[in-house]
């Protein structure tokens, strides 16, 4: 039975090429209901997630938008994609990497881009990868320009560029928001697919939870003040080192934020206002949800549900005051671990029954620790096509593999055990060893630091090694700091026991699970 159930299952994996509907949001920390949050509502990323395989480990390779999302696009960490700021473009910086969508394409598929999917810019060509990666242009809502600018009515009745921002859609120019504008194209494009002979892979990108938190008014009713709580862990943890600590400085600078005169770099938010913070953050995930429910209802109504396999993610998370800190930029589960769902058609569905489990919605949910990497080969398999080759030693000039590994197998039968040789990787640059104005998003030019971390299942592991960036060379016997949090104890990594462990040069204990990564990677432990 266990064999023809493998038979049966790797008929529905490889019946016919499938089209891919890859859904990413913004920003979106593992704040869903599917991962155990009890106080946010998605009740479509849920619905999506009980049909789907859900990875509860899943890790961005670095936490801020450019990288993570090259780093994904193309299954090239972020030492091989040499992008840890937003001003190259790998074709150019680093290699001629081969990116997910243009894989696709190559294989005969339309691609598609609505909203955020490659970081705008430089980063992307300042054309989303155009025309290698899509069949035609992406699309880019009208209303996002107003993000930038005074949009957000404040208590003294005029317009501000502000972090807390929930708005009234009627009165915004069209009438809209540029989530609501990418969900009405990416509709609009599953229509004019439907009934196509080619398969198709449309990415949507939503904007939220990105700040600011300029979304519908009415999503902040979801969340009412006075039930919303603090983070866990709010203060500065008392042995984190000055490196690693994130000033998060793109929410200093919004006009309501600024009003706070909060000292800089460890200055506490007002808890009145962190509150608040934690409510629009809640009711942005609420709305990102709203849309993903009205793209998952078009796949139903032109039935291309059973044709479709369908991923929803993040670029990486976000700090909702834990550590005393806020937004992304750091090494922090917060902002590393992202929702990482797959629905695939025959595979997560209809041959449920052929799984060792007999109750399916337990055995969607692997026990895998994963990395955004992980993506590509995982997709180009489950939609039909060959996964690439796993890169070599030196793959600057291998324009398609993968740094990553095909995870498709875990889809078969409920991992009921930890991997305990899982390791996922992340890394964060940083320009002085002590907090600075632009210690969150350096310029390559300024990188000192590289703060270099694991996480497996009992640890989290961070080096901060000394970097040239002219040379992209890690020196390794220069250590700046170290972290070292025991989860088992400290699941919310606020005692570092680094010190009390390792010296400086005694690092022999994490050195076996460097095994599994790539050399550049690897030599930094």
């Amino acid at each position: 039975w266990k064999g023809l159930g493998r038979a049966v299952i790797g008929l529905c994996l490889f019946s016919e090429r499938k089209n891919v509907l890859f859904i990413m949001a913004d920003d979106l920390r593992t704040s869903l209901g599917c991962y155990d949050d009890s106080v946010v509502k998605s009740p479509n990323i849920d619905q999506l997630a009980s049909k789907s395989h859900v990875f509860l480990n899943a890790y961005a390779q670095q936490a801020v938008c450019a990288p993570s999302r090259i780093s994904m696009l193309t299954s090239r960490r972020p030492d091989t994609t040499r992008l840890y700021d937003f001003n190259s473009y790998w074709r150019v910086h680093s290699g001629n990497y081969t990116t997910l969508p243009q894989y696709f394409k190559s294989k005969g598929y339309f691609t598609m881009s609505v909203g955020k999917v490659f970081h705008p810019g430089i980063a992307s060509n300042h054309t989303d990868d155009y025309p290698y990666s899509w069949s035609i242009p992406a699309y880019h809502p009208a209303s996002y320009r107003f993000e930038k600018e005074k949009m957000c009515r404040g208590e003294d009745g005029k317009l501000h560029i502000n972090l807390l921002c929930a708005v009234n859609v009627t009165e915004q120019p069209g009438g809209t928001l540029p989530d609501l504008e990418s969900t009405d194209e990416a509709v609009r494009l599953l229509k004019s697919r439907a009934n196509s002979h080619d398969p198709f892979f449309l990415a949507v990108g939503f904007h939220k939870p990105h700040i600011p938190f300029r979304i519908p008014q009415e999503y902040l009713s979801l969340y009412p003040l006075d039930k919303m709580t603090l983070a866990p862990d709010p203060d500065v943890p008392k042995l984190l080192p000055p490196v690693a600590y994130n000033p998060w400085m793109d929410v200093r600078k919004r006009e309501d934020v600024q009003k706070l005169n909060i000292s800089f770099p460890y200055g506490p938010i007002p808890k009145d206002f962190q509150l608040r913070i934690r409510q629009h953050y809640y009711a942005a995930v609420s709305y990102v949800d709203s849309q993903v429910g009205r793209l998952l209802s078009a796949l139903d109504e032109l039935q291309l549900t059973n044709s479709t396999v369908v991923v929803f993610t993040s670029d990486h998370g976000w700090s909702l005051g834990e550590h005393g800190e806020w937004a992304k930029y750091s090494n922090f589960d917060v902002t590393t671990r992202v929702p990482l769902i797959f629905f695939v058609p025959g595979v997560t569905t209809n041959c449920n029954q052929w799984k060792t489990s007999a109750f399916p919605f337990i055995d969607v949910f692997s026990q895998n620790m994963v990395e955004l990497v992980d993506v590509f080969p995982t997709v180009s398999h489950l939609a039909g096509l060959s996964a690439p080759q796993h890169c070599p030693e030196v793959s600057f000039q291998k324009e398609l593999c993968t740094e990553g590994h095909n995870r498709a197998s875990t889809f078969r039968f409920r991992e009921g055990r930890r991997d305990e040789e899982g390791v996922a990787f992340s890394q964060y640059p940083r320009p002085a060893d002590t907090p600075q104005v632009n210690s969150d998003l350096p310029d390559l030019k300024d990188i000192k630091v590289m703060g270099y971390s694991l996480r497996t299942w009992d640890y989290r592991y961070t080096l901060w090694l000394g970097f040239n960036p002219k040379t992209f060379q890690v020196n390794v016997s220069d250590v700046h700091a170290g972290e070292l949090y025991m989860l088992e104890d400290d699941p919310s990594q606020d005692n570092n026991t680094y010190n009390s462990i390792f010296s400086d040069s005694d690092h022999t204990v994490v050195m076996k699970k460097m095994a599994s990564l790539p050399p550049v990677s690897r030599n930094s432990f």
